[in-house]
């Protein structure tokens, strides 16, 4: 999640400071985006896969540091909570079998992570909202270890000037209060990367807005959030909410949350880096020794520390992302819109989807983002959380449309050219956007699941805490079998 952080407060010239050292990042990454070379050679793409440890009875395990400990695999490491891990996929290309070999790596490094976990009496569990979370276990007393993690939640519970309220209306209702950030390690997500280059960031930005909302009706994986029915994708309102800076007079005058979906089509990259630097005053204002223009000057590749530090702390479901490997400066596209799981090969599903679509509307004549008003985007979005599969959508020259007949007759086939553009084996294709065809046919999400087994078992006298914990034990039996979602039997 991020820089580590070593200060944990701030004064006034630090402040001062990070906002010139800010401005002048962003004038001289305008500068790159004019001059430079950005790695444009066979663009990779990654995964970033959230994880919650659960004990034997399916509660929350504040275990992630002895994990870690235990484990000692760079690509793991802690999230916000002590019952939360992070699990970073090298990127790949996707061309052939890519997909496959994501498969096998990610299978292995959780079977791997899984046998460390057991050995300290905590198992792995890839879902949107750990079900039998409660109050009681996002706490700051179980918060990670990283200074990061309670240097943030200093900032944002400071700049709030109050406890953090979460109200989110669903079938059922939920309202509580709290001291803390810590509701929001409740949340684990999949964050998929496409690197891209300056010219053709905004054409792979404004699609990925443009599909967000059918991106997450068809994965939604969170109904559940401290025993309460919610939206299918509570994830969305929760982060919201948990991390929101502004007190209630702020939101009254329509000040910007740091989670946001954004408010306009964008036509560079620029757009995102500088409404970050006008909108949002710095949350971690760390200032680096680098001099960016100095750098640029020598013929070195500035890493922009302060401008990539602020960046972090802007919330959006689709983050810009500058980064540096091999000396040499590229450009990403982070998709953030999705819960973890269910399995391995539903996450790939969605990535495939998602990377198919993506480079199909990026290069179409006629840009999906030019015939669709932004706020029509942010609507199918929030549309989307709530009613998963259920929801009816906008979409241009179709009007509204339930999301599953979208996808069957109009999605899917853009999303197989895009995988052809890719250079995506037939066989690999065929597989995992056939899942997501299953998906549609079927009405089967992980929301939809966890939703029919808790009724099932209310059903049969369990009060909801028992029906939740019996329901995730059966769920995490499922997910070892990496049968898609669509395929689990029901109670």
């Amino acid at each position: 999640m991020g820089k580590d952080v070593e200060s944990t407060v701030f004064s006034r010239e630090d402040h001062r400071r990070y906002r010139v050292k800010v401005r002048r990042c962003l004038d001289v990454f305008a500068q790159m985006l004019d001059e430079f070379r950005f790695d444009e050679d066979k663009p990779m793409t990654g995964l970033e896969i959230e994880i919650n440890l659960v004990d034997s009875r399916g509660m929350p395990a504040m275990r992630n540091a002895e994990v870690l400990a235990a484990f000692d695999n760079p690509d793991f490491q802690a999230e916000l909570g002590l019952f939360n891990m992070e699990f970073n996929v090298p990127p790949r290309l996707i061309s052939r079998d890519g997909f496959l070999a994501y498969e096998r790596y990610v299978l292995d490094g959780l079977t791997a992570a899984e046998t460390k976990a057991n050995a300290v009496d905590a198992g792995l569990v890839l879902i949107g909202i750990l079900p039998t979370v409660s109050p009681s276990h996002t706490v700051l007393e179980n918060i990670s270890g990283n200074p990061r993690y309670r240097t943030l939640n200093e900032q944002i519970i400071d700049a709030r000037g109050d406890d953090v309220s979460i109200d989110i209306r669903g079938p059922e209702r939920l309202q509580v209060r709290t001291e803390s950030i810590l509701p929001e390690a409740a949340n684990t997500s999949v964050q998929f990367h496409l690197q891209v280059t300056p010219g053709t960031f905004a054409n792979y930005w404004n699609a990925s807005q443009a599909i967000a909302g059918v991106q997450v009706a068809l994965g939604t994986n969170s109904p559940y959030l401290f025993g309460r029915r919610l939206w299918d994708e509570t994830r969305i309102p929760l982060f919201e909410q948990a991390t929101d800076t502004r007190p209630q007079e702020m939101k009254n005058q329509g000040v910007r949350p740091r989670v946001w979906f954004g408010e306009r089509w964008i036509t560079s990259i620029f757009d995102l880096f500088e409404e970050n630097v006008r909108y949002f005053p710095a949350l971690l204002p760390i200032s680096d020794d680098e001099e960016p223009y100095e750098v640029l000057a020598a013929g070195g590749v500035p890493r922009l520390p302060e401008l990539r530090l602020h960046n972090g702390t802007v919330y959006r479901w689709n983050r810009p992302v500058y980064d540096i490997k091999d000396a040499v400066p590229h450009l990403r596209v982070e998709n953030r819109v999705l819960p973890a799981g269910p399995t391995v090969v539903d996450m790939l599903a969605n990535a495939a989807f998602y990377f198919g679509l993506t480079r199909f509307f990026a290069e179409a004549d006629r840009p999906i983002w030019t015939q669709m008003p932004f706020a029509a985007a942010e609507q199918n979005f929030y549309q989307g959380c709530r009613e998963g599969l259920a929801a009816t959508l906008f979409w241009p020259r179709g009007g509204e449309i339930r999301v599953g007949d979208l996808v069957l007759e109009r999605l899917l086939p853009a999303a197989h050219d895009g995988l052809d553009r890719l250079g995506v084996d037939t066989s690999v294709r065929d597989r995992l956007l056939g899942v997501i065809e299953e998906r549609c046919i079927t009405g089967r999400t992980g929301a939809a699941w966890q939703v029919e087994t808790v009724a099932r078992l209310e059903e049969r006298g369990r009060d909801r805490p028992t029906a939740l914990r019996e329901m995730l034990l059966r769920y995490v039996g499922l997910m070892h079998t990496n049968e898609p979602v669509h395929t689990w039997p029901e109670w």
